[in-house]
């Protein structure tokens, strides 16, 4: 059956316009993207496919381009209209933080690094330099590794941030191949970070480390040294 045949309440645009978006299944936003499906399938049972074959929607929309364009169903027009909405969330996210948002909740935090660091295919370590407020002052990925590591200078981190007159700072890598879980080496890392922080009076408010499907912050953890 058509998406046009179901039930109102049941079709995407019209269950998000009168329940709101976050209503929405994955699927069912992904759909709306989509826009049709095939003869097969409607838009949220191609979406259903797409999801379950890549794992999650961060790994679809960072998939390599070819790849995706191989399923069935995917022509250039659907894999474009899938990376506009991608881009779309990045630049809100940007131009909220320009208009001066500060970055006082968690999620905000991990959702704005996750957009930046997803689609690096190699691991790279970010900064985030940050006012009082905790208004973003500088983004910037310092250094950039292999598929699994990246050697990090806490002393070019903290000459980064004195040169952007920075009170507070996050920190940012990804693991482009595995899971979120810190490694022994990251907590090393972390807590040497916090220590040489304290010593020149700059806080260090978290370290976020973007998986493959998760986004995790020491900080919300309450990990050490937070």
């Amino acid at each position: 059956m058509a998406i046009k045949d179901w039930h109102e309440d049941d079709r995407p645009r019209e269950k998000l316009l009168k329940l709101g978006a976050d209503q929405l299944s994955d699927a069912e936003i992904l759909a709306i993207f989509l826009r049709t499906g095939t003869k097969d399938y409607s838009a949220i049972e191609m979406a259903r496919v797409l999801i379950e074959t890549f794992g999650s929607i961060a790994e679809l929309l960072s998939a390599p381009k070819e790849t995706v364009l191989a399923c069935h169903g995917i022509g250039i027009a659907k894999y474009a209209q899938m990376q506009a909405s991608l881009e779309m969330g990045k630049r809100y996210l940007d131009s909220e933080l320009k208009l001066g948002t500060p970055l006082n909740r968690s999620q905000m935090v991990k959702d704005y690094i996750a957009t930046q660091l997803r689609r690096e295919s190699r691991e790279v370590f970010a900064v985030l330099c940050l006012d009082n407020a905790l208004k973003l002052i500088n983004f910037e990925i310092l250094f950039t590794g292999g598929l699994s590591s990246c050697s990090v200078c806490i002393k070019q981190i903290l000459r980064h941030s004195l040169s952007h007159a920075a009170n507070r700072l996050i920190v940012a890598h990804n693991h482009p191949r595995v899971s979120a879980e810190p490694s022994e080496a990251d907590d090393l890392l972390t807590s040497r970070l916090k220590t040489a922080c304290d010593l020149i009076d700059l806080t260090l408010i978290d370290h976020i480390i973007v998986g493959r499907n998760q986004v995790l912050s020491y900080a919300e953890q309450g990990r050490a040294p937070f």
